[in-house]
């Protein structure tokens, strides 16, 4: 499934941006380290990041669905539970650039552009699993990251501090098992007479 995300993000970021930059450009899932970027990585690059997945609570549910199947039984399935991607966004520029933050700062630019246009992924754009989400796949950008220091986070990687976006996007998973329950088809009432006694 977290394949199915990344390739679904690089086919958005790809078919959103300028064709000029798209062409040139490389979407990369690598760690943002000071090993960046790694031999499979030409630059320039956006790096998405994945540092962060968690169940969105605020979303959690205890609904259950009955279907009922055509032998006259019935299934019963839990409502699927919906977990948060984080992803933190840089940009890399080309070292042959004159002035290389400006270049990060464009292509950072350019990526806002793209999550502001799509809230939510196109349909045609999903890969594998992602397919017939319900409801659709927001894309929720811009939030306060879950990252508790973006300084320690860089001085670990061993990297110097760069300038980020968030990105997190919210999928559904349900559970595959369905329990089997029995359907109550007849109903019996029992009526018991008794007799009245007098005195």
């Amino acid at each position: 499934m977290i394949n199915d995300l990344d390739s679904t993000l690089r086919a958005l970021l790809k078919q959103g941006l300028p064709r000029s930059l798209s062409d040139q450009v490389q979407i990369s899932f690598a760690t943002p380290d000071d090993q960046f970027p790694p031999q499979s990585v030409t630059l320039p690059a956006i790096d998405l990041f994945l540092y962060d997945i968690r169940e969105n609570v605020e979303l959690r549910s205890n609904e259950s669905f009955i279907e009922f199947n055509k032998d006259g039984s019935a299934t019963r399935t839990q409502a699927p539970i919906r977990i948060d991607f984080s992803y933190l966004i840089t940009a890399w520029p080309s070292e042959s650039v004159q002035i290389p933050s400006e270049d990060e700062h464009h292509l950072l630019g350019e990526v806002m552009r793209v999550l502001v246009r799509y809230r939510h992924i196109p349909e045609n754009l999903l890969h594998g699993e992602l397919v017939g989400q319900d409801p659709s796949l927001p894309i929720i950008s811009f939030q306060p990251g879950r990252l508790q220091s973006l300084g320690e986070f860089w001085q670990a990687l061993g990297g110097k501090p760069k300038v980020a976006l968030n990105l997190q996007v919210t999928l559904s998973i349900a559970d595959t098992e369905a329990e089997d329950i029995t359907l109550v088809t007849e109903k019996i009432i029992k009526i018991r007479m008794e007799k009245s006694t007098t005195s």
